[in-house]
């Protein structure tokens, strides 16, 4: 009787994979970019960065809420490179300054102020308001857009307090002034436990949960 041919192990048919989704995360950052990579971490996303478009000028942000900007730079970016495109707007809320400095984080004190001098007109800020410690968040907004449309949003926030002094050399942007009472440290000072809790990781765990659940997307 005729046999079929033994086959080798790494020639064995294994079967379809799992789609690959390609996504374009529409952000500069490397630090949101890193947060955000492992997030989404898994084996059916692609991610695309920025860098592969760097000859598209970046849109002005003048949206009065976190959600109107990540919508507004998903739609941009989406309709620029025609890929599934997320895109997210965050930024720190500060109670005692009426949830200042909110959609202006990244610009507060001017777009190129350090980091350092901005902490100082903020805490130069609650000085004047009498609450230096004041409860405050980090807010983050996600939007998902597919051929025009925006096909889903998520929010994120970490709840916590300004710091009385800046601490840790870990992180970025308010990192170092915000501090987490369940860790006991700044996020700065938190390490690779900053990745479990924080406003990002909360909005795209969301993202991700979506797009698992909605294999035509992408």
């Amino acid at each position: 009787m005729e046999t079929a041919p033994a086959v080798r192990p790494s020639a064995m048919p294994t079967g379809p994979g799992p789609t690959r989704v390609e996504l374009l995360v529409a952000t500069t950052n490397t630090g949101k970019l890193r947060e955000i990579r492992e997030a989404l971490a898994g084996p059916t996303l692609e991610i695309v960065t920025l860098a592969d478009y760097a000859d598209i000028e970046p849109p002005e942000e003048v949206g009065s809420t976190f959600a109107e900007n990540a919508r507004a730079k998903a739609l941009y970016y989406s309709a620029r490179t025609s890929l599934l495109t997320a895109a997210e707007d965050s930024g720190l809320e500060v109670d005692a300054l009426g949830g200042a400095p909110g959609v202006q984080s990244s610009r507060f004190g001017g777009a190129g102020t350090p980091y350092p001098q901005k902490f100082q007109l903020l805490y130069d800020a609650l000085h004047a308001a009498g609450s230096i410690d004041s409860p405050a968040r980090f807010v983050c907004a996600v939007a998902l857009v597919q051929d025009g449309r925006v096909v889903f949003e998520a929010r994120g926030t970490i709840e916590g307090q300004v710091a009385r002094t800046p601490k840790g050399q870990g992180g970025f942007g308010y990192d170092p002034i915000f501090y987490y009472p369940p860790y006991g440290c700044t996020l700065a000072e938190a390490g690779e436990r900053k990745l479990a809790v924080s406003h990002r990781a909360r909005a795209f765990a969301r993202l991700k949960e979506f797009l698992e659940r909605r294999p035509d997307i992408g």
